[in-house]
């Protein structure tokens, strides 16, 4: 029998990946092309030219026991080091290898530092909507989930409500900007209010308390707007970094950590961390790809594929009567939904073969989430489907 653990966490699958499966089903029968799904996060731009050049590189003029052998736990010296400086210069701000960990993607990243800092109890404060396996994360270190209502308007936190959430066993805090599901990137104003809350946070409850920023989308935004760097903000500050979606990579399970030289206990959680990568089975970010991503750093794929994307589709659905706020970044849509029932209603946009997600998944009830990472003609053809799905709840 499978751990009572276990058991909950089956029980309660991902909604995402359970549409992703309908999908697949649905195609069967109706045909690929005829099936909208919007469910998955799966980045349909290629990566970029250089990236496949870069393999091939390291494979010809490396020795294979370099390539493909154990090194630190924390990842290649040299490939942490070409990091810290490229976000030293991008950003303005002081890094050295030291500072860096590479991990299996942004959410090997996370894990990591929960291992690292949680204990039995600790409380991690997350915005709605909010990225739904943050409650597996918590769940694996047996810490408590606490969930801070978001501004309906804007979907930027209540800061108000997050001040007042915090307490003695507050360990943790996570952003995700840009943000999944709500594509909203949160300014260097609300960046400072958080830092603010945080510092008297800590002070009133003499404790330390880490803010992590979850980054996968830092390179997907539009319209020219800029993502402030949490490092300058805060001192207790790490970033989860992921190249699956800047350079398309997502199976290839490739990220790092930034943890700020400033943050307290910093080389003994530097240290943890290191034991974190190997104790949890990751060992080691995939050394070949370690190569790969320092040699892509200036690299992006083509965001104007997305943006063409959001633009057609938040503009339908805006005329269709939808309330949604437009997205500054990422590749997400999060519609208010028609009905109160975001379940009821992604079930009803199956008889369209439009594949949504409730946004209760992301701890924000009565909206769904669109995935807009599909191909332009997949979005062209799906605007009749979304005017037939708006038409069947017009009073």
């Amino acid at each position: 029998m499978i751990s009572e653990r276990m058991k909950d966490l089956v029980a309660g699958s991902s909604a995402i990946r359970a549409m992703f499966e309908e999908g697949k089903r649905l195609s069967a029968i109706y045909g690929e092309e005829n099936v909208f799904d919007f469910s998955l996060g799966n980045p349909n731009v290629e990566p970029p030219k250089r990236v496949k050049e870069s393999i091939i590189e390291i494979l010809s003029e490396e020795s294979p026991n370099l390539i493909h052998g154990y090194m630190n736990n924390s990842g290649y010296d040299d490939v942490r080091e070409t990091i810290a400086e490229f976000n030293s210069k991008k950003y303005n701000v002081q890094l050295s290898e030291k500072n860096i960990v590479m991990t299996c993607g942004a959410a090997g990243g996370l894990n990591i530092i929960f291992k690292s800092l949680m204990n039995v109890g600790d409380e991690v404060l997350v915005f709605a909507p909010f990225f739904g396996e943050y409650r597996a994360y918590t769940n694996n270190y047996d810490g408590v989930l606490k969930v801070v209502a978001p501004n309906k308007e804007t979907f930027e936190p209540d800061l108000k409500e997050f001040e007042e959430k915090i307490t003695a066993k507050t360990k943790i805090v996570i952003i995700n900007s840009p943000n999944n599901p709500t594509g909203v990137v949160y300014s260097s104003e609300t960046l400072t209010k958080i830092a603010e809350i945080l510092n008297r946070k800590s002070v009133e409850f003499n404790t330390s308390i880490y803010l992590i920023s979850d980054e996968p989308y830092r390179e997907i935004a539009y319209d020219g707007i800029e993502i402030p760097y949490i490092l300058k903000y805060y001192k207790n500050s790490f970033v989860g970094y992921s190249y699956s979606k800047s350079l398309s990579l997502p199976g290839e399970r490739i990220g790092y950590i930034v943890a700020n030289s400033e943050m307290d206990d910093f080389d003994t959680i530097m240290k943890a961390l290191n034991v974190a990568n190997r104790v949890l089975g990751f060992v080691n970010a995939p050394s070949l790809f370690q190569r790969v991503v320092a040699r892509n750093l200036d690299s992006e794929v083509d965001v104007e594929v997305y943006k063409k994307n959001r633009d057609v589709l938040y503009n339908h659905l805006v005329s269709l009567g939808f309330s949604c706020v437009k997205p500054q970044g990422a590749f997400y849509l999060f519609p208010k939904s028609l009905i109160e029932d975001d379940k009821a209603f992604c079930d009803a946009a199956k008889e369209f073969n439009l594949l949504l997600v409730p946004g209760s998944a992301f701890g924000c009830p009565g909206y769904f989430r669109i995935a807009y990472c599909v191909s332009f003609e997949k979005i062209e053809k799906s605007l009749e489907a979304f005017t037939k799905l708006a038409d069947k709840f017009k009073k």
